[in-house]
């Protein structure tokens, strides 16, 4: 019976039933759907403004990420560029898998003594039930540190020689990098990568959620007025199959 189950396996596999997903860059969503105080550049920035402080965020591409660090970006397996795998590729299929999926927020503070929008509270929601949070930078070395050691463990003994080179290269760059936990202060802008695990093939609209971004706060230091801002991207997403040919899947 299981010599009968792998003939069939096989049979499906080589005549063409078999495929794979895509999925195409992430876009926002039109100005309309977004929401009151919200605009939508032509480069795919969702901007929200209140007053003269600007939150805004844009989905960044694996190509542009190899771009930013292009130095890190053309060495096949052994790229160290940290948030993608640089032109490494699956050998069946000639592509390059998605690492990370990576925002780059921005915020400008020309309109409050100070501000703080913390990126270890932000989070994705999918338009069919998935959940992603940002991870942190700690999250981020631990992940870096497995990989080199094979999936060892994030806790286990130091990392020697030349992988340990790698992943503390990989490690410093993501953390200049990315959003940095800390007060926007007034006439101050701050910017960086948000990132979070890899889209599910079958998500195709999500909503970021920036929770709790505080505005004022009182004479003691405390908090008293927040804001929550969302902003929604989508993306084509479906199936490739062995000739080549596409079918579309999402909404």
């Amino acid at each position: 019976m299981k010599c009968k189950i792998s003939l069939l396996c096989t049979l499906l596999l080589f005549s063409g039933c078999s495929h794979r997903y895509y999925a195409e860059d992430l876009k926002p969503v039109s100005e309309a759907e977004q929401g009151e105080n919200k605009t939508v550049a032509d480069d795919g920035t969702v901007a929200y403004k209140q007053a003269r402080l600007e939150i805004s965020l844009r989905p960044m591409t694996d190509e542009e990420l190899n771009r930013q660090f292009s130095a890190y970006s053309s060495e096949g397996a052994d790229s160290r560029t940290p948030s993608t795998f640089g032109n490494s590729t699956y050998f069946r299929t000639g592509e390059t898998p998605q690492r990370f999926t990576v925002f780059r927020v921005f915020v400008s503070n020309y309109e409050y003594p100070k501000v703080y929008l913390d990126p270890t509270q932000v989070y994705i929601t999918t338009s069919n039930g998935r959940k992603y949070y940002a991870l942190t930078r700690e999250q981020i070395s631990i992940y870096y540190r497995r990989y080199v050691q094979g999936g060892t463990g994030g806790n286990a003994p130091g990392v020697s020689g030349n992988a340990h080179s790698v992943w503390k290269e990989r490690d410093g760059i993501m953390r200049r990098s990315m959003f940095v936990n800390e007060q926007v202060f007034s006439a101050q802008e701050s910017e960086g990568f948000l990132v979070f695990e890899p889209l599910a093939p079958d998500v195709d609209e999500l909503t970021v959620h920036i929770p709790d971004v505080i505005v004022r706060y009182d004479y003691k230091g405390d908090p008293v007025e927040d804001v929550d801002v969302e902003m929604s991207f989508k993306r084509k997403i479906g199936r490739v199959y062995p000739d080549g040919s596409k079918v579309a899947t999402g909404n």
